[in-house]
């Protein structure tokens, strides 16, 4: 069952939904619409405060504390240390809502000091109890993501396909290496709108990403992503898997990624031998010591590195066999790079004029096949947030919550309020590319993740999917330019790739 808090926020927007604060920009071809919702209001509770930072053992040093909360006994000694040094501190519960996957729990407990009207004077409180020897930061308890009623802009572009003669895809810069901004990715494409997709990490796309049916995109095995076809004309929120194959001869060997750097799985969930775990865990960095990857004329140039790696043609040709890797990819062909023991295993069965041969399949949750067609177009987001009409987000299959005992990612991340975007398609067939800005007091305060999956539902959403967030969660218009307030001092941000509405 949902939250009160959650229940609070679907009462909330079914009154304030009606409500515009901004209407159509000029521009947008027949079938798009733009809708600025202005949700809730500040409130006399809210307030600044310092969130004094938790060791992550009973012992630990509360100078270098640097989790955001923990269990009971921890938040109660450091506040106990906090009143000796003349502080008044409190002790705040923080729950963790149902999800899919994940039943309601306690996730730890907080320590706070004061409550302020300004972030100055929560600044100001701060340097105080960082010279009593403490660790810490200023918080708006706004932003905390408890607040049906905060300040929140809902900026909403619907594409409706019964008036709407263009497509909806997604694109990138000049490579998968090099992000660029999205009215950059417009401007180049000529499209009407659009919004930010993956997360990237080393500059490139993160997750499992099919463009136009070619698989140009590691998977991060498992996790919930959504799968666009007919132009746009379809969306379907899923999770997925993929399995790519090296053949030589009569000997086969799993790849373990393309397109990205050997040896860092960002969001873990690779194929085997990652460490610190195989499970998906969102925006941690696994590693593994032995991989193969395979780079396409897509990634740009390939990272040099010790290793080995087998230059191929667009028919699996063996060009050439290198003991280093950084060669660039042929036309059409590509490249498979080494490290480790897999370095060893390339090296003793690819040799100039054999042939190699790449095999992919990709599986959605129920381990059937997904063709990939000329019309197909995966992106590997998540979590997950809206399936068949029903609310349905899997925190613990898309890796959300942290594995292991500090729990900060799960509370900063997935519960707190933070800016967010989201891609779903309505009870009407209406495409809807949506951002909710956030980490602006008393203008927006932005959404956990469960108030954002009650957001899309209420929005009539019947399959959502969350996007890239934060300071990348942007939406533009080629006539009104950006129709967000993107959460970064510096405005948007660079892209790994956009979903682009194109006339």
């Amino acid at each position: 069952m949902p939250s009160t808090a959650l229940t609070s926020l679907v009462a909330a927007l079914t009154v304030l939904l009606p409500a515009t604060a901004g209407a159509t920009p000029p521009g947008l071809p027949p079938g798009v619409s733009l809708t600025t919702l202005s949700l809730g209001a500040q409130d006399a509770d809210d307030h600044w405060t310092v969130h004094v930072y938790l060791p992550a053992t009973l012992d630990g040093p509360a100078a270098t504390a640097g989790t955001a909360l923990g269990p009971r006994q921890i938040a109660d000694r450091i506040a106990a240390a906090l009143r000796e040094k003349g502080f008044t501190p409190r002790v705040e519960r923080v729950d963790l809502p149902d999800f899919a996957d994940r039943p309601a729990d306690v996730l730890g407990w907080t320590v706070r000091v004061g409550r302020y009207a300004t972030s100055g004077e929560a600044s100001a409180e701060l340097t105080r109890v960082r010279a009593a020897g403490f660790a810490g930061g200023t918080r708006y308890t706004a932003q905390d993501g408890a607040d049906a009623n905060a300040p929140q802009k809902v900026h909403v572009l619907r594409v409706d396909f019964r008036e709407f003669r263009g497509t909806v895809d997604t694109e990138f810069g000049q490579a998968l290496n090099g992000p660029e901004t999205l009215t950059d990715l417009m401007a180049a494409t000529g499209a009407a709108a659009g919004i930010n997709a993956q997360w990237f990490y080393n500059r490139a796309p993160g997750g499992l990403y099919v463009k136009n049916g070619k698989l140009i995109g590691s998977a991060t095995q498992g996790r919930g992503g959504i799968k666009i076809t007919h132009g746009g004309r379809r969306v379907d929120v899923d999770a997925f898997t993929a399995r790519v194959t090296l053949r030589a001869g009569g000997a086969t060997a799993e790849i373990d990624g393309v397109n990205r750097l050997p040896g860092e799985v960002w969001n873990c969930g690779g194929v085997g031998g990652d460490q610190p775990t195989e499970k998906p865990q969102h925006d941690l960095r696994c590693t593994d010591s032995s991989e193969l990857v395979l780079f396409t004329p897509e990634w740009g140039v390939p990272p040099a590195g010790e290793g080995a790696e087998a230059v191929l043609d667009a028919n699996g040709t063996v060009l050439a066999v290198n003991t280093t890797r950084g060669a660039a990819v042929p036309a059409g062909g590509s490249v498979v790079q080494a490290i480790g023991d897999s370095a060893a295993w390339l090296l003793g069965h690819a040799a100039p004029g054999s042939k190699l041969t790449v095999t992919e399949r990709v599986e959605d949750s129920r381990g059937h096949r997904v063709p990939l067609t000329p019309d197909t177009t995966i992106l590997q987001v998540g979590p997950t947030l809206v399936r068949d009409g029903r609310i349905s987000v899997n925190a613990g299959a898309d890796g959300l919550i942290r594995e292991g005992a500090d729990q900060t990612f799960t509370y900063n991340w997935t519960l707190r309020a933070n800016p967010r975007s989201m891609i779903g398609m309505d009870d009407r067939g209406r495409l809807m590319l949506v951002v909710v800005d956030g980490r602006q007091a008393g203008y927006s305060e932005g959404l956990g993740i469960a108030q954002t999956a009650e957001l899309m539902k209420r929005l009539g959403a019947v399959e959502a999917m969350n996007l890239d967030g934060g300071g990348s969660s942007v939406l533009a218009t080629s006539g009104a330019g950006i129709v967000n307030r993107p959460s970064d001092a510096t405005g948007q941000r660079s892209l790994g790739n956009a979903i682009l509405v194109r006339p």
